[in-house]
């Protein structure tokens, strides 16, 4: 008896080996991926943080950030306002793929004066993030460091993103990718900014 060579479980299997490739070569395909999770409800930002005991930062530190124009803004001069801060570079997949939930989140925020949300490209190159930011049409205001990053703030990983309340403390602590325009962390968020 001879074999089919072509059929629907070969067809099937080479289109999965195809599928897994291009996820693992290509950074907008991996975004595109997380993308799609974040809309049937995986990666949900926390709306309470727990710190472990053994971390160095419950306050946010003396932070000074960039934007693209030259404004220099302290983060931990921002006391009275809920901070929303987000380490992010135009190259990774987790960060592409939150970006348009925070773009939401910045849209609903941004004429409150209680709150302020910041970009902050690790990376610091405004002519890679700026062009991200204005390709995708989102109107995000763009950081980078412009001084030392305090030892053990950053653990390396992004994105990762904080929420500080109006005293300066730090409330929610996140690392990986997450749909910020999920309507439980907008309630919590929008809950912060009237405390």
């Amino acid at each position: 008896m001879k074999k089919k060579i072509i059929s629907w479980s070969n067809i099937t299997t080479v289109v999965m080996f195809v599928f897994v490739v291009v996820v693992f070569i290509s950074p907008q395909a991996k975004a595109f991926l997380v993308k799609g999770l974040m809309k049937v409800g995986l990666f949900q930002p926390p709306v309470k943080y727990e710190p472990a005991g053994n971390e160095a930062f419950a306050y946010i530190p003396d932070l000074t950030l960039k934007s693209a124009d030259g404004t220099l803004i302290n983060l931990k001069e921002q006391k009275g306002k809920v901070v929303f801060v987000n380490f992010w570079a135009p190259w990774c997949p987790p960060c592409i793929a939150e970006m348009p939930s925070i773009n939401i989140l910045f849209k609903q925020f941004k004429n409150n004066p209680n709150v302020l949300i910041l970009t902050v490209d690790i990376d610091g190159k405004f002519n890679k993030s700026v062009p991200f930011m204005n390709k995708n049409g989102y109107q995000l205001p763009v950081y980078s460091f412009a001084g030392p990053v305090p030892d053990g703030f950053l653990t390396g990983s992004i994105p990762t993103t904080f929420v500080v309340d109006k005293t300066g403390k730090i409330v929610i602590r996140h690392e990986g990718a997450a749909d910020y325009s999920n309507q439980k962390f907008i309630n919590y968020f929008l809950e912060l900014s009237k405390r």
